[in-house]
């Protein structure tokens, strides 16, 4: 393969047919290279991993020069974006950063209504096995719960959380996380949540009871249920 500079134009010879890889303007910006990070980044739902960059034949160096040039912002270290979007909101970072994430304990409670504590930083569920630096992301405040393997997917559902798709556990691993988690969960919470899973109409018993026994807090969910249903 030769590559060969005619003025403005770079074109790369193969054996069969000639292909124009970027089209220089005069202030050395990229047209088709910024085309292509466009459709990368939008195809990703707004932010792209600089490793998509990469694979869709963008440099390291490009990118540099995208985001001195105006075009590209980054949103966090190896994450970019379109410079002229708006900052992404936190539940969009969320998604992208922590993509393993499952909302728990006081921001699944906050979720579902069962407190009205703001929390301020997202409780999220991460594999145990999960490497303390993926968590590292200066945008967003984290409030990690470590969880082991064949626990870490039970009652994992998705939601939707202003316009984005999460994942959430749902109201009964909620609720058992509160028992599980009884000393990182203040007194006023825990109880103004127990109440309120008690008038929800979308609760499920069975569910409950089952990954209870799984959690290993069944005795402790069930001798408090049952005061809280028959009181």
């Amino acid at each position: 393969m030769h590559c060969l500079v005619i003025g403005a134009i770079i074109i790369t010879h193969t054996n069969t047919h000639y292909v124009c890889v970027s089209f220089i303007i005069e202030r050395g910006e990229e047209v088709d290279i910024r085309e292509i990070a466009k459709e990368v980044i939008v195809s990703k739902g707004g932010i792209a991993k600089s490793a998509d960059l990469v694979v869709a034949g963008i440099s390291a160096v490009n990118v540099v020069n995208m985001c001195n040039a105006g075009f590209l912002a980054r949103v966090s270290h190896g994450y970019y974006q379109l410079a002229e979007h708006d900052a992404p909101s936190e539940v969009q970072l969320l998604a992208t950063l922590i993509p393993k994430g499952i909302v728990c304990v006081e921001s699944a409670l906050f979720h579902y209504g069962y407190s009205d504590f703001t929390p301020r930083k997202w409780s999220i569920a991460v594999p145990r096995s999960m490497s303390r630096t993926k968590l590292d992301v200066t945008v967003l405040a984290l409030q990690p719960y470590y969880v082991q393997s064949e626990l870490y997917e039970l009652g994992k559902t998705t939601d939707n959380f202003d316009g984005v798709m999460l994942s959430v556990y749902d109201r009964e691993r909620t609720i058992c996380d509160c028992f599980k988690y009884r000393s990182r969960i203040d007194n006023e919470i825990f109880i103004k949540a127990l109440n309120a899973y008690v008038s929800d109409k979308k609760k499920n018993l069975k569910n409950l009871s089952y990954y209870a026994k799984k959690l290993r807090v069944y005795k402790k969910v069930t001798e408090l249920m049952e005061v809280l249903l028959n009181g």
